[in-house]
């Protein structure tokens, strides 16, 4: 497996290495060895997977607040994403920067998100399944999302009219939020 850094400080692309035939292919999707090499030391205590039916589904942006802040690791194991990533700690060089990666069942790259940044996606096929691991439990008391369109953030998404949740539809703006990361 390799790692690449993001523009994002902290924020890494993985992709594996793949051993394929005529039969289909392998690789190693996690391994504790691996992350530790590449400076990730998240201790993954909860796996997530979603389902998203139709192509132009948006989820996010979303995070937990400290002390339940989440380091996550994101893959698609089916069809296609834009994943995005927003830097929130307060100090950080990249503070307010965002990434987008495409994430698919084909380039098998896992995106690894540090503590303290917001993280969403937007499907770009249908029938898309995500997996991803999380360094704390889920804690709906620290659940926050912050608007997909915030203007002070300026995520590009591709996508003008996205598939939404009524509680992603609702969101406030990070003005408007008390969500705080420090570096």
């Amino acid at each position: 497996m390799t790692c690449s850094q993001t523009a994002i400080d902290g924020a890494l692309l993985l992709t594996p290495q793949v051993f394929g035939d005529h039969r289909g292919w392998f690789y190693e999707s996690y391994s504790r060895r691996t992350l530790a090499e590449c400076g990730i030391e998240a201790d993954f205590v909860q796996d997530n997977r979603s389902f998203s039916a139709r192509k132009g589904t948006l989820r996010g942006l979303h995070c937990q607040t400290d002390p339940m802040a989440q380091a996550k690791l994101v893959t698609c194991t089916r069809g296609g994403i834009l994943d995005v990533a927003v830097d929130l700690r307060i100090g950080s060089p990249t503070y307010l920067q965002w990434i987008a990666v495409a994430l698919n069942d084909e380039n098998k790259q896992q995106l690894f998100l540090p503590r303290g940044c917001l993280h969403g996606f937007v499907t770009l096929t249908d029938n898309v399944e995500l997996l991803y691991k999380a360094d704390a439990f889920y804690a709906p008391a620290n659940d926050r999302s912050i608007r997909w369109n915030d203007p002070a953030i300026g995520v590009d998404w591709g996508i003008d009219d996205p598939i939404l949740s009524q509680k992603d539809q609702t969101a406030p703006l990070l003005a408007d939020s008390d969500v705080r990361f420090y570096y």
